[in-house]
């Protein structure tokens, strides 16, 4: 589909990478791998004409097209969230215009022979609308959007109105409706939350165009990938494979690097010691001059730095109770949106416990409650003795003063520790030698972010709360933060969209949802394997370090089906008129739907024509007719998921009631 024949771009003294070349073929799912400023977001703009290739070509297949999702993007569309997506396929938005400037000029047509013109180019281009997927657009849109964590509610919502992250993954939305035949994402993940990213891993597994991704997250890039192009300092390599195979490729690659640089270095020593034993001898002046040309030939062979596994000395926490932390009744709202009404959760000395669950379900407001700084409206939070906590979150990045060097950002944290020590932690954070003397100003996000983070660690607090830590970070930063949290002493709870961290740190798992906290202890894989192997109904609860439940009073037989029976008619008494409704719509809805069917007939009748007054009227009926069945179809799904709610609400009730 796209051939990359030998193409190089440089900067001034900065060269990012020559004569590379490589073909992207049909399903084709390739990772564009390399520290920051490397060269990947270059590609991806010489691959979609933007920039241009000091060298070298770019051929693709006549018609194919490219679907480019930049890691910044300003919308200026003041469209409603779900048009704004519909709309963005201007193949289908053109046909269903056309469509309908077919039918009106139907309708008011009286010639027999250019009706009958009409009628033939209305029949064609309503086969290619429905094999374009036109009619299908809609539900589409919403499939897409929903899996992006975008709720019912912020579909008829103007785009003007979301924050930039989600503006974000409606780019990232509006990029998979349109369906390209090559996608290319630069960080995708960047603003979606672990729950979404799960759902674009499995929609590009299924997406049927080829997919070239940059992204720091290495289990995405497991999932999704099979061919792995890496831009290195010297070189540009092709794997075929994903990232962890990739990485064990590269390393055996290195050994024996070192190895054959090791074997070099014995041969040019021995070389050397004869040049310089009989370089001034007349009878072995030959010899001399031979191996002194032999070792100017020589390709020197040179060994790549790798990323390795940090040993981490931070200062000994203070040792801290047996229980951290007790939250008992929370109840949090913002205005009318009620995010916890009666939240009770305990975390234990040596936890370290992952948030998980969709988008707006109050996995950063948990967090924020529990490192004290957002306020609730009941409840109770209790920390435990001598408990010392420290909240990492994107704020810090600001708090960072500009003016000092890195150096003097983190004395600020640790004013007990030696500057020789504080260097051996900035090394270990990646800053090595002159880099600690930078000022805080002309540092990158992802540098800010691993200050911050070094700054937090040095403050040796016993119970570390952690919000999103890996945004800005690279791969090799991230593993750094692994290293990092691993020789962490005391406990922990974060909010992170990256798998592989979750994987590698969390003893339990916090599941969020609807406003409930499931606690569930093992990891992460586990976790995974209980959800989806259990469907919401019949769900068991997993084990859980919440206080126990208070012991219900023991009831007698009697009093059991009395109280069953009352719960049992207050469930009828308020689902009864949703049942009717919803069998009701059952009825009417497929009705319209026949109906539908036979104007759809009358359409594409040229008799139909004839009769200017009958055609318009029957092109109105064809529009309301739509308009009502979606209509209808929205109001069915709604009652569905009311009368589901209220047999969870009486499920929950007899629980409660001990039946």
């Amino acid at each position: 589909m796209i051939t990359i024949s030998n193409i190089s771009k440089e900067y001034i003294d900065n060269v990012l990478f020559r004569n590379v070349s490589f073909n992207v073929s049909a399903r084709d799912r390739v990772a564009v791998i390399g520290a920051n400023g490397s060269g990947k977001t270059t590609l991806f703009e010489i691959i979609t004409g933007n920039i241009k290739a000091d060298t070298g070509s770019i051929t693709k297949r006549r018609g194919t097209t490219i679907g480019y999702l930049k890691q910044d993007i300003i919308s200026s569309s003041k469209k409603k969230l779900l048009d704004d997506i519909a709309s963005s396929s201007t193949e289908i938005t053109g046909m269903a215009h056309r469509i309908d400037l077919l039918r009106e000029d139907l309708a008011e047509e009286t010639d027999p022979e250019i009706s009958a013109e009409l009628m033939a180019q209305l029949g064609e281009l309503q086969n290619r609308f429905e094999a374009a997927g036109g009619y299908d657009a809609d539900y589409e849109a919403r499939t897409v959007l929903s899996g992006l964590g975008f709720k019912e509610s912020d579909f008829n919502r103007p785009l003007t109105e979301f924050s930039g992250g989600w503006v974000m993954r409606a780019e990232l939305a509006k990029l998979l409706f349109t369906n390209p035949d090559v996608l290319l994402l630069d960080e995708p993940t960047n603003h979606l939350d672990l729950e979404s990213c799960i759902w674009l891993e499995n929609y590009l597994d299924k997406y049927q165009g080829s997919v070239l991704v940059t992204s720091h997250d290495r289990a995405f890039l497991n999932r999704v990938v099979t061919k792995v192009l890496a831009i290195e300092p010297e070189e540009v390599l092709f794997h075929h494979g994903n990232y962890d195979s990739y990485v064990m490729a590269r390393q055996k690659d290195l050994q024996t690097r070192e190895a054959a640089a090791k074997r070099q270095e014995v041969m040019i020593k021995k070389e050397m010691r004869f040049i310089e034993r009989f370089r001034y001898k007349a009878r072995k002046a030959s010899q001399v001059q031979s191996r002194i040309k032999k070792l100017d030939k020589i390709e020197r062979i040179t060994v790549l730095r790798a990323t390795r596994k940090i040993g981490f000395h931070f200062p000994e926490p203070p040792r801290i109770g047996e229980e951290v932390i007790k939250l008992s009744h929370i109840g949090k709202a913002y205005d009318k949106n009620v995010v916890y009404t009666d939240l009770n959760l305990t975390l234990h000395r040596g936890d370290r416990a992952a948030l998980v669950g969709p988008n707006g379900a109050g996995k950063t407001t948990l967090l924020r409650i529990m490192a004290g700084v957002l306020p609730f409206e009941k409840g109770e939070r209790k920390l435990g003795h001598n408990a010392y906590t420290a909240y990492y979150a994107q704020h810090l990045l600001e708090l960072l003063n500009p003016a000092n060097t890195i150096l003097d950002e983190v004395r600020k944290s640790a004013k007990d520790e030696s500057d020789e020590h504080l260097r051996v932690i900035l090394g270990a954070f990646l800053f090595t030698a002159d880099d600690i003397y930078k000022k805080v100003s002309v540092l990158s996000g992802g540098e800010k972010s691993r200050l911050a983070i070094a700054k937090v660690l040095l403050q040796s607090p016993n119970f570390l709360l952690m919000d999103e830590p890996t945004n800005h970070l690279d791969i090799p930063s991230r593993e750094i933060l692994t290293d990092a949290l691993e020789a962490y002493k005391g406990t922990l709870c974060f909010i992170t969209h990256d798998q592989t961290l979750i994987r590698q740190i969390a003893n339990k798992i916090i599941d969020i949802r609807d406003g409930n906290v499931t606690v569930f202890e093992g990891d992460y894989d586990s976790y995974l394997y209980w959800r989806d192997s259990s469907s919401s109904e019949s769900r068991k609860e997993p084990a859980s370090v919440s206080a126990p439940a208070p012991v219900q009073p023991r009831v007698n037989r009697r009093e059991q089906k009395a109280q069953e029976g009352e719960l049992r008619n207050k469930y009828y008494r308020e689902s009864s008129p949703l049942r009717k409704r919803a069998e009701k719509l059952e009825k009417e809805i497929p009705k319209l739907k026949q109906r539908l069917g036979e104007v759809e007939t009358l359409l594409a009748d040229p008799e139909q024509y004839r009769d200017r007054e009958k055609a318009a009227a029957t092109v109105k009926e064809y529009h309301e007719l739509t308009a009502n069945i979606h209509t209808l179809e929205e109001e069915q799904k709604k009652t569905a998921a009311d009368i589901e709610n209220l047999k969870q609400k009486y499920g929950i009730a007899k629980e409660d009631a001990g039946l």
